[in-house]
């Protein structure tokens, strides 16, 4: 009997970032994907907002392809007539709305030295926001378990699973640390202890937002910036978003002329407003609107 690998808590900043791939040698044997901080994936469990879903296929034949987002980035998934359950569930969904899935990674090379991953989900289904929270924490756990494994296999002049073991690391966690510095040299891990600090930020109750949230916790129209230097522009041009929304979205002109006289100019805006897109808190429920998820 083959036993069912585990399904990996990883952030999308770390998955779209694999480039290293290991296929399985024979019929049943696994592939497996290892991400630079050295998950070694075959499965793989996410949960967070379904910005976009459409069959790109047709009746007869469906092909979904969606989109989801967690506070690092967006996942890219593919279900067609061989995850059947998967599907099913995408022509029910209704975007916005968090959702947990549990799929296989997948690998798309158009040329030698690039790859792209997606996720081929095995089951997807609807949740609340406390379930993403969880996710969120738990995630964040788990890279920085990786983190610490990536630190300690860095300082080893060959990189050997067996000795991160003996240090007391998984057997999973020592060889998928062991493999990823193999492949990736990485100098130093900033990035993703960065991408970890950013995830729990998320989880404050400043940022706290989703598409079943109460209608009562309305933003005054008008903002007032405090003068300190360390003031959260995104969570600035958030909260103007919502407060600009008289139901079908603000309007960007407005989102622009209102930023504008905030100090923010149009650049800074943009490069704020593609965060919030990546990250989830917001969408484009049609062109020139944006819209609190």
């Amino acid at each position: 009997m083959i036993s069912r690998e585990v399904a990996w808590r990883i952030f999308a900043a770390e998955f779209n970032s694999s480039s290293y791939e290991i296929k399985g040698e024979g019929e049943k044997a696994p592939s497996f994907l290892i991400s630079p901080l050295g998950a070694k994936i075959n499965r793989i469990f996410v949960v967070g907002v379904l910005t976009d879903n459409e069959n790109v296929g047709n009746e007869n034949e469906p092909v979904w392809r969606a989109k989801i987002t967690d506070p690092t980035g967006t996942f890219y998934l593919t279900a067609g007539q061989y995850q059947p359950e998967a599907s099913m569930a995408l022509a029910k969904l209704q975007p916005p709305c968090f959702v947990a899935v549990v799929g296989k990674f997948r690998t798309y090379s158009p040329e030698e030295g690039k790859l792209y991953v997606s996720i081929r989900p095995e089951r997807i289904g609807k949740v609340e926001a406390a379930i993403r929270d969880n996710w969120v924490l738990e995630t964040c756990k788990a890279s920085s378990d990786r983190i610490s494994a990536m630190e300690e296999a860095m300082k080893l002049g060959e990189p050997d699973a067996d000795k991160l073991m003996q240090i007391g690391f998984s057997l999973p966690l020592a060889e998928g640390a062991a493999l990823s510095v193999k492949h990736y040299h990485p100098e130093n891990l900033t990035r993703y202890h960065a991408m970890v600090v950013d995830a729990l930020k998320f989880l404050l109750p400043e940022y706290q937002t989703g598409p079943d949230m109460s209608a009562d916790a309305a933003v005054p129209e008008e903002i007032e910036i405090a003068e300190e230097d360390d003031v959260d522009k995104e969570a600035l041009v958030l909260a103007m978003i919502e407060s600009l929304d008289s139901g079908r979205g603000a309007a960007w002109d407005e989102v622009v002329k209102k930023s504008k006289e905030q100090g923010i100019e149009r650049e800074e805006l943009d490069t704020i407003a593609n965060s919030l897109l990546d990250k989830g808190f917001v969408y484009e429920p049609v062109l020139g609107r944006m819209r609190k998820i």
